[in-house]
Formats: structure tokens, C-alpha cells, sequence
């Protein structure tokens, strides 16, 4: 019998790996990653993949959906469900403790709550033809393509320019996944200890080899706009090495940009309590 999910999420640095290992070692689980970065092989210290962490008293705990594809390449939320779902149901079939661990909210809720989803790639040209236009008028133009039975498309700019991006077009290619029943267990800090945590990581990171591993990823062939385009780190980093940033420039802004990204997490789990999520808070161990 397969065993309902456990899905430990947190902001950046709040310590939810740990927490997560932890939890399948008491309960003979293994871990499926809910990171939209750490699928890209050699992207290990920017992502903060810490697989060092992956191990309780001697015991190695398996984990899932890190270091999957190329760096270079664009993985999406598409892809994501499709591996999540063959994964769940191999942990299922072995008869272990499946446990979801991330910060991506997005990539969460795709995995527990049965996004359905069309396989439509990004279309550069829509996109800038579609950004002319005001909400309103983006909203309108869905309203005659598609009946809208929720806010979800509409609760963002981006949201909504994709939701008509799919809606043009004409993709009936749609992956259909039934909701996950999910325990959420939220690693709860206070502001000021997670901004504490987060420099104090920032700083070990950037002298623990962050820079040296964006160098070899350029080194691979990697194009610095790519790179770019995996945000944060990646970002400020390669814009240091390309001598765009000095290096205090580069990691004031990096600060800011971690302490902000992590302001976004929380307040899209808050979002999720909103809806009706029950999240069970706990301290970091």
C-alpha cells in the first residue's frame, strides 16, 4: 500500500534538508527534491544541493531530482511533474516513506495539488507582441479564448501572458495528474535568524568555491547569458567574472537578492494556508 506524501518545505537556509533527512531516516523514506535549480548537473554549491547533508548516523538516505539534466538546458514545470510522478510511484512500489523537500512553492503545489498541464514551449514573439498590452486588455483577450473558473491565470502579469501563450496555441496535449494527499511540514525561522542564516551561507559559499564553480561552468561552453538566466547566484556571480560587477557590488546585490527571494517563498506558503493548506510549523532541528 502506498503511503500518503510528506512534503517539508521552508525558505532559503532555513534548514529543511536537514529536517527532511532526519524525517526518512526515522521513517525509512527517501527524498524527492522540489528544487527548480538543483535537476542541473555540476550546479551544486549556487544551488545549494549540500549533499553532504544526505546522510543520518552512517546511514546514506536516497534522493531524487538532483543532478538530472545538463547545465545549459532549460528544464520546466512540465518535465518536472512527469519525473515526480514516476518517481512517487517507484518509492510507492519499493514501499518506502516518500518525502518532497524544497523551497519552490511552484513546483510543490504542481507536484501535490494536480496542475494540469499543456507542453506549450515559450514563444519569444507572442510574448513581446502580448506585453504592449494592459491587464485588462490581456485578461479580456483570455476571457474570449477560454473560460476562466479561477483567478490563478490572472493573479499575475507572467502568469497571465503564459496562460494565454498555451491558450493560443491550440495545445490539447494536456498531462493530467490527480491530487497527492499530503502532510506539509513548514521549517520555520524568525526574519532575523533567517537573514542571519542566509549571509552567514552566502559568505561560506562564495569562499567555499561558488566563484570557481561559475568559472567552470563557463569554461564547459556554458554562454554567461545562460547561466544568467538560472538567476541569483548564477546571475550576480557570472556578472562579476564578466566584469560587470566588483566583487562587493556583487555580493551586496546577491545578498539583497537571496533575503528578497526568500520574502517571496513565505509568502507564496502563506499563500498556499490562504487556500486551505494546512501547514504544520516546526523549528528548525
Amino acid at each position: 500500500m502506498s503511503k500518503d506524501l510528506i512534503c517539508v518545505l521552508g525558505p532559503t537556509a532555513s534548514g529543511k534538508t536537514k529536517y527532511a533527512v532526519k524525517l526518512a531516516y526515522e521513517t525509512n523514506g527517501e527524498i524527492i527534491s522540489a528544487d527548480s535549480r538543483q535537476v542541473y548537473k555540476f550546479m551544486d554549491i549556487g544551488t545549494g544541493k549540500d549533499l553532504d547533508e544526505y546522510n543520518y548516523n552512517g546511514i546514506n538516505i536516497p534522493y531524487h531530482l538532483i543532478d538530472i539534466v545538463e547545465p545549459g538546458s532549460k528544464y520546466n514545470i512540465f518535465q518536472y511533474q512527469i519525473d515526480f510522478h514516476r518517481v512517487l510511484q517507484e518509492i510507492n512500489e519499493r514501499g518506502k516513506q516518500p518525502i518532497l523537500c524544497g523551497g519552490s512553492g511552484l513546483y510543490i503545489e504542481a507536484a501535490t495539488r494536480g496542475y494540469s498541464l499543456p507542453k506549450v514551449p515559450p514563444n519569444p514573439a507572442l510574448r513581446a507582441e502580448l506585453e504592449l498590452l494592459s491587464n485588462r486588455q490581456l485578461i479580456k483577450k483570455l476571457e474570449q479564448l477560454k473560460p476562466l473558473h479561477n483567478t490563478t491565470d490572472t493573479d499575475s502579469r507572467k502568469r497571465l501572458i503564459r496562460a494565454l501563450e498555451i491558450a493560443l496555441s491550440g495545445d490539447t496535449n494536456v498531462q493530467e495528474y490527480l491530487p497527492v494527499p499530503t502532510s506539509f511540514i513548514g521549517i520555520s525561522v524568525s526574519r532575523e535568524e533567517r537573514i542571519k542564516r542566509i549571509d552567514k551561507r552566502l559568505k561560506e559559499r562564495l569562499e567555499g568555491g561558488m566563484i570557481e564553480e561559475v568559472k567552470s561552468l563557463l569554461a564547459r561552453g556554458i554562454p554567461a547569458e545562460d547561466l544568467i538566466y538560472y538567476g541569483l547566484e548564477y546571475k550576480f556571480v557570472t556578472l562579476y567574472i564578466t566584469g560587470e560587477l566588483s566583487y562587493n557590488q556583487m555580493h551586496k546585490l546577491l545578498q539583497t537578492a537571496i533575503h528578497r527571494f526568500a520574502k517571496r517563498q513565505m509568502t507564496w506558503f502563506r499563500r498556499m494556508e490562504r487556500q486551505g493548506i494546512k501547514i504544520d510549523w516546526r523549528e528548525p532541528i
